[in-house]
């Protein structure tokens, strides 16, 4: 029997659709990363416990590209225009601030997971910035994202 072809990662792929989903319903996308994974490039001053939440909708972002290996776009935190940077292997989940509904992003075994990604060059010069105003909704019983194998 021979062995299965490797594929791409569906992460990229999720990514895209679960974007798509959430602004065709008018509502506002964030983004939960885990700021500590090698090429997270965000304001030190908005990262919380290793993570970070980001509004990626199109009246919060300029430049967004949801592209395979990085998640890019300008932003502007305490006023400050800045350039972020995210490996998508760091994004945790994508859902809609207003409802809570989104994906969890599953993992990935480790043969399809893009080791040695290049970190960015990182500027500490960069003013101390206001945290996210808005974190994920806090579900009332339970989670309400699964895992759909």
């Amino acid at each position: 029997m021979d062995a299965p072809l490797p594929m791409t990662s569906q992460r990229p792929y999720l990514l895209r659709a679960i974007h798509a989903w959430v602004v065709d319903n008018d509502m506002t996308p964030h983004l939960l990363v885990d700021a500590t994974l090698p090429g997270v490039r965000v304001p030190p001053g908005v990262v919380r416990d290793g993570k970070v939440v980001l509004n990626i909708a199109d009246r919060a972002v300029a430049r967004l590209e949801l592209g395979d290996d990085f998640i890019t776009f300008s932003a502007r935190f305490g006023g400050v225009s800045q350039t972020v940077r995210v490996p998508v292997e760091a994004v945790l989940a994508i859902y809609a601030r207003e409802t809570g509904l989104g994906m969890a992003m599953p993992a990935e075994p480790e043969s399809e997971t893009r080791a040695g990604v290049p970190e960015a060059p990182h500027d500490d010069s960069s003013p101390e910035t206001d945290p996210p105003q808005d974190g994920p909704p806090r579900p009332r019983g339970g989670s309400h994202l699964r895992v759909v194998k």
